[in-house]
């Protein structure tokens, strides 16, 4: 399987659990040690498993209806860029997800633009 093929099956096993609300199958799409970002600033907003189910598990509590879905997605590589739509959470927002993906398709590093 390509490099480009296992990225986009992560990015869309995120996007799913994510859309559903299991925080469980979210944080499993993700390397133990994650790192995320912030695109505009270049810093660290979280980092491994733990702390990202600590993040969105309440988040996904208190926004049942919290749902994004992809305008845009581009694969160069293992790298992944969509643009997504969230509704759920007050006002719509865009925001860009930048996923990299190793060989186990595991996502190991993200960037946002907000």
């Amino acid at each position: 399987m390509s490099p480009e093929h296992r990225a986009q099956r992560a990015a869309q096993r995120q996007l799913d659990a994510y859309n559903t609300g299991d925080i469980d199958a979210f944080v499993a799409c993700y390397h133990p040690d994650v790192r995320i970002f912030d695109l505009k600033t270049g810093e660290q907003t979280m980092s491994g498993r733990e702390e990202m189910h600590n993040a969105y598990g309440p988040m996904f509590q208190k926004f049942p209806e919290l749902n994004a879905v992809v305008t845009t997605r581009s694969v160069v590589g293992n790298v992944v860029f969509d643009r997504e739509f969230v509704t759920g959470r007050g006002e719509p927002i865009q925001v860009m997800a930048i996923y990299e993906v190793d060989e186990h398709e595991l996502i190991t590093k993200v960037w946002f633009v907000r």
